[in-house]
């Protein structure tokens, strides 16, 4: 049930009218592509409705029984100006949150609360992102860059029925442009910090049945943030990151269609910034190298280790489509394939106090570290059936198989710019996954609508892990090599949900929703520290939810607001860092989340569009036996001590960490015709409420909130689009995460840029 501040929440949402996702309306027939544009028609036209594929079919938004956010067309592409990577969707779509302790190559996402803030390089998400019907397990290959789509959809809530693995939380699914969809185009901007951001799109008709689309992004920005420890000028935070897709579609014949997908990324940059002591101690302010009476610069630090980045990403896919008439039957195969190598300053600082000097603040130990993915292999395969009748009753079914083998490397350094480590540490893990699916529907003749589906899941790992060289003193208290460490870990289960649809009348529809989710079992062993490894077992997801969509005005105002309550057993959380400075597993007893998600589309006068969203996430563990160490660092833990156990503190009662309780987003565009095109103005914000980094509170390792703003003025005639931008417009600094095992350290978000674009499209 919604707490009392959710029930006030809900109730003013309705009085003044709710806020949305933003979104952009998709005919049925012509969906929109990422770089379409204006996002609004002129009032006095009709607005078609939004179609996503949140149930695998085309559907209208307002008929799909649960909560999904989508955003496509200018509003998607604005967000990229500047060199933005998938980060920049934070708060832009309700309850989604995304954060990353790698930068631009392991991004971490959160639905409703629901997320995982393990760094280690195996890491299990219960966010689940799909690209084009294709699961992407492994965070590496998770941060692929989104460009030439047609459309991004949040499915919020357990979706573990119709979609890949893992999906306790929701799905964030990614839909490129097709080969059948004609034309193309190009956008380049350039900005603060020499920011270039260059996309484009062209589909080629090679015979009557053969087309092909060829897409690509290349995005840069300079060295712009000063290390004091060295005489040059911009040493880091600059980037180089390529990606590029083709696709080969071939019709031979009606009922038959074949698509060929290549991608690739090439990324080379910077690694996670981290600045040693940015928070004031007693405080969560940011403070500058100079100390607490300083004020905090973006561009400085004072580091003496060695950072750097490289990931690469290749795969390739094919899916085929045959039309039998009664059902459509859909293959798609997919074999991506990753390869990762990033170090960094660890303790954000130079010297210790083994070897002054040392700053900023007081540094204890010098940590520098490299994790490193040799190698990474994922093969899924899905075969799916699906009715194509239409009439009163429609039902897919499926089979699905995923296969990973993964290899990690990770290496502690004696000195910040050693190149031979004095330890290091393996990993081999492969794991494999095959599951069952169907869901069906019924409509009835007096607007009802009833669904259900259900699936089996198996899933098996097996996991290895080592350190096979550390030559590191002993009276560090390491204990020197550690033989292979064994785990093989498994589960079968069933989920399921059950929806309903009422169409009250022809503006307005009533969903309630029930489903079960599912998180395989995990195990964790970067033993580049620690002796043993972790392993935490499954998780299972009990989602409720209901609202109302509706329309009015010739959809010239769209109003959607939902409910809901979840309840999560053993729920897996990751403790990272801490005195024991090590990753390690635990399992929650019960983890309860509720809360309300409210969105909002309208055209109140010509050539004017508005969007906002709202969502309340309420979360809590419930378990007075589980406890964890607390941080090293010398911060102020707010949590009750456990007796007799120093440094030990409950967490029974704490929010999830990173799950703000608000997120909100609004948008504004406003255009006149001018010349025979027009002049447009746009803007978009996002709101984000304080989130702790760890499972314990502390004053420190926090933030009270973030807000960033875009702004966007511009001339559009015919093909051509030429505009100015500017990116975290207010340029707010706020800290998105820490670490805790040394000092006060912590990472921030980007920096404003300013710049220019022009697009053209055909």
């Amino acid at each position: 049930m919604l707490d009392t501040t959710s029930r006030w929440t809900l109730g003013l949402a309705l009085m003044f009218g709710g806020l949305a996702a933003p979104t952009v309306a998709m005919a049925q027939d012509a969906p929109a592509t990422a770089q379409d544009a204006p996002v609004a028609a002129p009032a006095e036209e009709e607005q078609p409705d939004v179609i996503v594929s949140a149930e695998r079919r085309r559907e209208y938004r307002k008929d799909v029984p649960l909560s999904v956010g989508a955003l496509s067309g200018e509003n998607l592409s604005v967000i990229q100006a500047g060199g933005s990577d998938i980060r920049g969707l934070s708060g832009r779509i309700a309850s989604l949150n995304i954060e990353s302790s790698f930068g631009r190559a392991f991004p971490r996402f959160y639905i409703r609360g629901l997320g995982n803030t393990d760094f280690d390089l195996n890491a299990s998400q219960p966010v689940s992102l799909v690209y084009d019907d294709v699961v992407l397990e492994n965070p590496i290959i998770k941060g692929f860059p989104i460009f030439d789509l047609s459309q991004l959809e949040v499915l919020r809530g357990p979706q573990g029925t119709l979609f890949g693995r893992n999906t306790p939380a929701g799905i964030v699914k990614f839909s490129t442009v097709r080969p059948d969809e004609p034309g193309g185009y190009f956008r380049a901007s350039y900005g603060s910090y020499d920011s270039v951001n260059f996309e484009g799109a062209a589909t080629v008709k090679l015979t009557d049945t053969l087309s092909a689309r060829f897409s690509t992004l290349y995005q840069h920005r300079s060295d712009w943030v000063d290390n004091l420890q060295t005489p040059r000028r911009g040493d880091l935070e600059g980037f180089d990151d390529w990606a590029g897709r083709v696709q080969l579609q071939w019709q031979p014949s009606a009922p038959l269609t074949l698509r060929l997908t290549g991608q690739w990324r090439v990324l080379d940059g910077t690694a996670r910034l981290f600045r040693g002591n940015a928070f004031a101690t007693g405080s969560n302010r940011l403070i500058g190298l100079g100390g607490p009476n300083t004020p905090f610069r973006r561009d400085q630090v004072a580091i003496d280790g060695i950072n750097f980045q490289r990931l690469r990403n290749y795969n390739v896919g094919l899916t085929v489509d045959y039309d039998f008439g009664p059902v459509t039957l859909t293959s798609v195969t997919a074999y991506w394939n990753g390869n990762l190598a990033s170090r960094g300053d660890i303790d954000g600082g130079f010297g210790n106090a083994f070897a002054p000097p040392f700053g900023p603040g007081f540094i204890p130990f010098s940590a520098q570290s490299q994790d490193d993915v040799p190698n990474l292999d994922q093969f899924t395969q899905e075969l799916r059936i699906a009715s194509t009748l239409g009439g009163r009753f429609n039902y897919q079914a499926g089979f699905f198989y995923f296969n990973e083998k993964l290899r990690i490397q990770s290496f502690d350094f004696g000195t910040p710019t050693d190149l031979t480590p004095d330890a290091v540490a393996t990993q081999r893990q492969g794991s494999e996954a095959y599951g069952f699916f169907g869901s069906a529907n019924y409509r009835f003749p007096f607007g009802l609508t009833l669904r259900g589906g259900l699936r089996y899941n198996n899933d098996a790992r097996n996991f290895v892990a080592a350190r096979p060289v550390d030559t590191r003193p002993a009276f560090l208290g390491f204990g020197g090599p550690v033989p292979d460490q064994r785990a093989n870990v498994g589960s079968d289960i069933v989920t399921w949900d059950v929806s309903l649809t009422q169409k009250l009348t022809n503006d307005i529809n009533f969903y309630a929703r029930v489903a079960r989710g599912y998180r395989a079992p995990s195990v964790q062993g970067r033993l580049t520290f620690g002796r043993t490894i972790s392993v935490a077992r499954d998780e299972r997801t009990m989602s409720y939810e209901g609202g109302f969509k509706s329309s009015f005005f010739n959809n010239k105002l769209r109003f959607n607001i939902n409910g809901f309550y979840f309840t999560t057993d053993d729920l897996q959380l990751t403790a990272v860092g801490g005195t024991s400075n090590f990753t390690t597993l635990l399992n929650a007893r019960n983890v309860e989340g509720s809360g309300l998600e409210a969105e909002l589309e309208a055209t109140p006068a010509p050539r004017f569009f508005v969007t906002a969203s709202v969502s309340l996430n309420d979360t809590r563990i419930n378990d007075p036996n589980l406890f964890v160490a607390g941080c090293a660092a010398p911060c102020t833990v707010l949590n009750p001590q456990r007796p007799g156990a120093p440094g030990i503190y409950s967490i029974n009662g704490n929010a999830l960490p990173q799950a703000p309780k608000w997120i909100a987003n609004w948008t504004a565009r406003y255009s006149v015709p001018f010349q025979g095109g027009e002049i447009y103005g746009l803007t978009d914000w996002a709101y984000r409420s304080r989130i702790q980094f760890f499972l314990y509170n502390s004053v420190e390792f926090s933030s009270n909130y973030q807000l960033e703003g875009g702004a966007r003025l511009g001339y559009r005639k015919g093909r051509w689009d030429l505009a100015a931008f500017a990116r975290n417009i207010t340029d707010m600094v706020a800290a998105t995460g820490g670490i805790d095992f040394n000092n006060l350290t912590g990472f921030v978000n980007e920096p404003r840029i300013v710049g220019f674009e022009v697009g053209f499209k055909y």
